[in-house]
């Protein structure tokens, strides 16, 4: 399984893509939320995938920073349908939040053609609390991570023998720790370190540290965590410090990667 960072950035960053990234194994794709614009194209060009390599998504949430890059993607690949030059169909999961704003975002905003491919070839599915499906050929189960500003859900991917979590753009909630504990990859967000709290106030945004999300993955168990949604104003130096602070509370290995930056999981 490889990880592809798309983007590591929170929604107000200019020197780093909103976050979205790209799970792979065996020429096989399930993209996780989609930018905040037609900049998904450029990313996802850059890190070596066609629009046709994707034929999975997930949107966590309706915020525009994880949502509008796929009305983009739509638009693209039902050009490229439409002039056969696209093989498969795409399905998009999310709750039933997203999933209506998708549908109609596109028919407000598309081509009525391009529209006309949604339930044909582009497939909007509605997934709930607690639901498994079989995502390039592993379970992948869904759960709300109890949001405080909008619905959003998070999910668990079984892989290989291995347990990777993904807790969206929040401090994970104590009702989904059962999902994040004993996990060989966490990936969870950052907005900032905890030593510049007072100056980005993440909490306030209903964000995190890197210290917190530290001490979450070491009381938990967590083997290997991956921050990301971070602040850009770090941007030299910010894996040097980000995983400096991590180490002070987490025992396990620390990843802090960069936009187009792939991993082995």
């Amino acid at each position: 399984m490889k990880l592809t960072m798309l983007g590591t950035g929170n929604a107000l960053t200019t020197e780093y893509y909103n976050t979205c990234f790209i799970l792979s194994e065996n020429d096989k794709n399930f993209l996780v939320d989609t930018g905040g614009g037609n900049g998904i194209l450029h990313q996802l060009k850059h890190a070596g995938f066609e629009l046709s390599d994707i034929h999975d998504i997930f949107i966590t949430h309706s915020h525009i920073d994880h949502i509008l890059g796929l009305i983009w993607i739509i638009r693209i690949s039902a050009q490229l349908m439409n002039k056969n030059n696209f093989d498969g169909d795409i399905n998009i999961y999310s709750h039933d939040e997203v999933i209506n704003l998708v549908a109609e975002l596109v028919r407000k905003l598309l081509l009525p053609y391009q529209a006309d491919f949604l339930d044909k070839r582009i497939h909007l599915n509605i997934v709930n609390d607690g639901e498994t499906r079989n995502i390039i050929n592993h379970d992948v189960k869904f759960f709300d991570i109890h949001s405080a500003r909008t619905k959003q859900f998070g999910f668990v991917m079984n892989y290989d023998g291995k347990k990777l979590t993904c807790c969206g753009d929040e401090p994970c909630h104590k009702e989904c720790e059962n999902f994040v504990e004993a996990s060989d990859w966490l990936m969870h967000e950052a907005f900032c370190l905890h030593s510049q709290a007072e100056i980005f106030r993440p909490y306030e945004k209903h964000h995190s540290t890197v210290k917190y999300a530290s001490e979450l993955a070491q009381r938990l168990g967590v083997k290997n965590l991956l921050l990301y949604h971070t602040e850009d104003k770090t941007l030299s130096r910010r894996r040097e410090f980000y995983t400096e602070e991590a180490r002070k509370y987490f025992s396990g290995k620390v990843f802090i990667p960069d936009d187009l930056e792939t991993l082995t999981l």
